[in-house]
């Protein structure tokens, strides 16, 4: 199978202030290693790897670095974005040699959402895992691990042990059958709980003596302006 290509040229320095005028030229600084060679420092267009990244997958396909007419594979191991623009600023590649194994996320894709009673209900699905880190050759590197969702209800979780691992690919977890979705229940925002039983009789007794006290307030104000218009009792007269 052809590899998508990626021309890059050597950078002859390296050091932050190297890569700053490599950026300042319109250009990615970038590494490759791996497979027991030394380290080779390189510069790649940012519009075109700009383009590259936009199509997604970056981080899971393999490449062929051209290097001033030298191809090497590759599989990109990081980029380092602008924390304001957001456009990458270096990037890491890893050699990957004939026959070679390497670690990769798999992306997950669920189907047959149509047929889940669970979402037909107003379920959500809630992803847990949106990648699977597996260890399998750098030339079978899976597109996608597939989850149905046919029949799935409300409160079920799906699993890894769900879909199928061709031969050569590994988990990186082994210990467990991890989670890999689920499908909750839609809040009910509208919906009102009413109490009942001993719960409910509580309430009305509470309510009737809420009531009791709104009213014996308005008592109280209502005789409050008649105490104020009420004269004074006589003082006694003095003991001659």
């Amino acid at each position: 199978m052809a590899l998508a290509e990626i021309k890059a040229t050597a950078r002859p320095k390296a050091g932050k202030g190297a890569a700053r005028q490599v950026r300042r030229e319109g250009k990615v600084p970038g590494v490759i290693y791996g497979d027991k060679q030394d380290a080779v420092i390189i510069a790649l267009d940012s519009n075109e790897l700009a383009k590259v990244i936009g199509k997604g997958k970056f981080l899971s396909t393999l490449f062929n670095v051209d290097i001033d007419g030298k191809k090497t594979r590759v599989i990109p191991r990081d980029v380092q974005l602008d924390p304001v623009r957001d456009f990458a600023i270096h990037v890491d590649f890893q050699r990957v040699g004939p026959g070679g194994k390497i670690r990769v996320n798999v992306p997950c894709k669920f189907i047959n959402e149509a047929a889940s009673p669970g979402l037909k209900r107003g379920g959500v699905l809630n992803v847990v895992r949106h990648e699977v880190e597996v260890i399998c050759s750098a030339d079978a590197i899976p597109a996608f691990f597939e989850f149905d969702m046919t029949g799935i209800e409300i409160g079920r979780s799906i699993h890894i042990s769900a879909t199928t691992l061709p031969a050569d690919v590994s988990l990186v977890i082994r210990d467990r059958d991890f989670t890999v979705a689920t499908v909750a229940g839609a809040k009910a925002q509208d919906e009102e709980v009413k109490p009942t039983g001993d719960v409910a009789a509580a309430a009305t007794a509470a309510a009737g003596d809420a009531k009791a006290a709104a009213g014996g307030s308005k008592d109280a104000k209502a005789a409050a302006p008649a105490a104020a218009g009420a004269k004074p009792a006589a003082k006694p007269a003095a003991k001659k």
